[in-house]
């Protein structure tokens, strides 16, 4: 398939949408295999999914977030396994331009299709040296892994009299692939173990979580454009909770083509009965279509908000952060309350693993449960904002 001739001059989405079939009927040799195929990564690097919003300077298209996140739920609604690790590889070509313009210069100038997976969770403590740092340890649920060729690795660094967390950028040639990865939920997104053995990182490959957050990093300074100055935490998790959204709404389409024709089989509820017609089975399709949409203007409408406030160049505040999170956790959340309304009525043929609708409900349930998604987390730290009291937690 000659994809850049056939989808040239068309939005991202766009791009996904011709690809979608393609997608989606690999899906279940995404999840059988646990990883995400190869075919399915060059048909993404022909489309450009990966340059998305990757610095111009560096041979990226330089989007919109709203852009890579809008067509990050598209994708999910073919593969949420393919939407997940995409979408993290690209919103990571966007983090990657938050480091020192060095560690930007050792990935992109030695390889400019480098692809970068993270484990974020800061699992040790660095040993410093004069001029590096050195890394010990085992780094989890490394989406994408086997497709990358660098990794942001989350460590507790030596700061003034304590530690502070910060990602370390290692390449691939420095660390081994643990095979841990055998789920039910976002089962093909290959998210192994990274294991690190005496591995020394030249100082300038580091970005402090505390910069991160605040979008006030080495990097930002460097471009013009308003996404590289958007926070960590208004970016890569709405690219996290669009594969949540994306995923309702592949369920609500395969639902809608299998129960449309479908005709009740069963002594108890009757022969040949149309489901279409039942209250039960309506009251369902519109609950699950109301929350998916609604579910989709949060997620979108805050991630505008983001550019537009980063676009600015004032400094974010705890409210600006505090919004997005809330609303990447809740349209989650009504991701959620649509693929059960919807698998809860699939009868006994959705007890099979290949149902796409009982896919759909399993991703989004493994989405929901990340930290920076799950509503028990981000619902209490927005409770606690609203009461008056100190939020606690990621933002």
């Amino acid at each position: 398939m000659n994809t850049k001739l056939d989808l040239k001059n068309i939005s991202l989405k766009e791009k996904v949408k011709k690809l979608k079939n393609t997608f989606k009927e690999s899906a279940l040799h995404t999840e059988n295999q646990r990883k995400v195929p190869s075919e399915n990564m060059q048909l993404l690097f022909e489309i450009g999914y990966f340059d998305a919003v990757k610095p111009k300077r560096y041979g990226g298209d330089e989007l919109s977030f709203f852009e890579l996140v809008d067509a990050n739920i598209e994708l999910a609604a073919s593969c949420a396994s393919t939407a997940w690790v995409a979408g993290l590889l690209s919103a990571h070509q966007w983090l990657l331009a938050m480091f020192p313009k060095q560690a930007q210069d050792d990935v992109w100038l030695e390889n400019s299709q480098a692809l970068i997976c993270g484990s974020y969770a800061p699992v040790t403590h660095a040993t410093e040296t004069s001029d590096t740092y050195i890394l010990n340890g085992k780094w989890s649920f490394a989406s994408g892994c086997d497709h990358a060729q660098w990794s942001l690795c989350a460590a507790f660094v030596p700061e003034g009299e304590g530690f502070t967390p910060a990602f370390l950028l290692v390449p691939a040639t420095q660390y081994e692939i643990e095979d841990t990865w055998n789920v039910i939920g976002l089962a093909g997104t290959g998210s192994k173990t990274l294991v690190l053995k005496n591995v020394e990182i030249p100082k300038h490959r580091i970005l402090k979580f505390k910069d991160a957050v605040s979008g006030q990093t080495p990097g930002s300074q460097q471009y013009s454009g308003g996404v590289f100055k958007i926070p960590l935490l208004m970016g890569v998790p709405s690219c996290l909770a669009s594969v949540g959204v994306g995923a309702a709404q592949g369920a609500l389409e395969s639902y809608l083509d299998t129960v449309s024709a479908r005709v009740t089989r069963g002594a108890v509820a009757g022969h040949n009965n149309k489901m279409a017609e039942f209250p039960t089975i309506q009251l369902r399709v519109a609950e699950a279509v109301s929350s998916i949409d609604a579910a989709r203007e949060i997620l979108l409408r805050d991630v505008i908000k983001a550019e537009s406030l980063a676009a600015s160049k004032k400094i974010l505040s705890i409210d600006d952060r505090l919004i997005s999170r809330r609303g990447q956790g809740f349209s989650v959340l009504l991701a959620l309350r649509a693929v059960e309304a919807l698998n809860a009525s699939t009868g006994g043929l959705g007890l099979n693993l290949d149902n796409p609708v009982q896919r759909a409900w399993r991703d989004t349930n493994a989405v929901a449960r990340h930290i920076s998604m799950n509503w028990d987390a981000v619902g209490t730290m927005i409770g606690q904002q609203m009461l008056g009291l100190e939020p606690k937690g990621q933002f």
